[in-house]
């Protein structure tokens, strides 16, 4: 097949403007639906018009979310501390005071949270790691003392006592799956709330000889990573991007990325399964082997790489090593040409593609994989390593704006001031004061 002619518009790589060089004759149905999607997206990477964050829309879209909404959303009900962080996370990105937001937000939790600990997902609902995670995430946003108040510390750990199991990983809720997600979720709450590392006395997983919520924990990630590179739900499930974040992450809260990355994941193979999620010519992310782009995995497929960084330049030791410290190990442009010219609707707010509605959930993680992408985040190391005890490595995370890369057609709409986002922590997925506040604030309320 003939080479593809050059890009009309510059200095955009031509892999991000026209069909691939090389295209498999065989059709199938993964095939034919990539195929309408190069379609699809195609005209909106070709118009340079598009590079350009409406902020103003999105902005009110993301307010009107907050509002009463239509009856259409009761499916939503068990979400409710869901729909409450992303809103607010996507706020928060673009800059927006949310503290107006403070006492509705603290009202509509106080119905989720449970005395015996945690959070469901609605009033009555029963506790589960994932909207307990969004909770404590949104009030640690909007802050105040009476907001961080209505965490119960003390049950909730108590309640995650009782989902960590004997195999080192976590139920998302008592009699529940066990996956990655609970493991994470479940550590960035200990950490950021400054929880016991010691299991309480009636947790089942003592009666198996363990002690701490990370005994164990890294041993399971490991058996989550798959043949393919990636990592599952579970061990011997299918890889999938959201699950690799959820794992490095998690990995990253019990000690020094470049130390204990390593130690338990295959970070090369990982590492090209990943840039393989990466597609041309959309420039987004995929979340699994022949899907389809989709905007959210912006963040859970580009949230991975602060962490890979991290271990990548620690095993290539020497010069070599430092390079790969401050190179880019995926496109930044071709992901942000995608998020801008097909992820904005002009209606506000952002989306999957082109052919799909906007909504709250691909607002947040589209523009936390922007923010992410307009910003170099990584590990300031310290002498020494085994810090896993006091879980004080969640913390050593530094963030500044990514250089603007010479020639480049989407990056200098990006450091003018209506494009600049406000960076998040790689781990918490919050913008950074919030982290530092809350994490300050449990420290000083010392054991209970």
């Amino acid at each position: 097949m003939a080479a593809p002619p050059p890009s009309p518009l510059g200095s955009i790589p031509t892999l991000y403007t026209a069909w691939p060089p090389i295209l498999d004759e065989l059709e199938t149905e993964s095939s034919d639906v990539q195929h309408e999607t190069v379609e699809e997206c195609l005209p909106h990477l070709s118009a340079s018009s598009h590079i350009r964050l409406t902020r103003d829309v999105h902005v009110r879209f993301l307010h009107r979310c907050l509002r009463t909404l239509p009856a259409t959303f009761v499916a939503y009900d068990p979400a409710r501390p869901w729909l409450i962080y992303w809103v607010l996370t996507a706020l928060s990105i673009l800059g927006e005071d949310i503290e107006q937001y403070r006492e509705r937000v603290t009202q509509t939790l106080s119905a989720a949270h449970n005395a015996t600990g945690g959070f469901g997902g609605g009033h009555g609902q029963i506790s589960h790691c994932a909207p307990s995670y969004a909770a404590i995430l949104s009030l640690a946003m909007i802050g105040g003392t009476e907001s961080l108040e209505l965490i119960d510390r003390k049950a909730l750990w108590h309640w995650l006592g009782q989902v960590k199991q004997t195999d080192g990983g976590f139920r998302v809720c008592l009699d529940g799956e066990q996956d990655v997600r609970g493991a994470y979720c479940s550590m960035v709450m200990i950490a950021l709330l400054k929880l016991p590392l010691s299991l309480p006395p009636d947790a089942p997983a003592r009666q198996a000889g363990l002690e701490l919520f990370t005994d164990g924990l890294p041993e399971y990630l490991s058996r989550c990573q798959t043949y393919e590179g990636g990592v599952s739900s579970s061990p011997q499930t299918e890889a999938h991007g959201a699950y690799a974040f959820c794992a490095l992450a998690c990995l990253s809260i019990l000690g020094p990325p470049h130390d204990i990355i390593p130690r338990y994941l295959d970070v090369a193979m990982l590492m090209s399964w990943l840039s393989a999620r990466q597609h041309a010519p959309e420039g987004g992310f995929a979340g699994r082997t022949n899907k389809l782009v989709d905007g959210c995995y912006s963040f859970w497929v580009g949230g991975c790489w602060p962490f890979l960084q991290a271990a990548a330049s620690e095993i290539q030791a020497g010069p070599e090593g430092a390079r790969l410290s401050n190179v880019s190990l995926y496109s930044h442009e071709g992901l942000t040409r995608y998020i801008l010219a097909c992820c904005q609707s002009e209606e506000g707010g952002l989306r999957d593609k082109p052919s799909k509605y906007p909504d709250a959930y691909h607002s947040c993680y589209v523009l936390a994989g922007l923010s992410s992408a307009q910003h170099r985040t990584w590990y300031e190391k310290e002498d020494g390593l085994g810090s896993i005890p006091a879980l004080t490595d969640a913390f050593r995370w530094i963030s500044s704006p990514r250089p603007v890369e010479t020639g480049s057609q989407a990056e200098p709409e990006m450091a003018k001031s209506e494009g600049a986002l406000v960076p998040i922590h790689p781990i918490f997925a919050i913008p950074w004061p919030a982290v530092e506040t809350t994490a300050s604030w449990f420290d000083k309320q010392g054991k209970f």
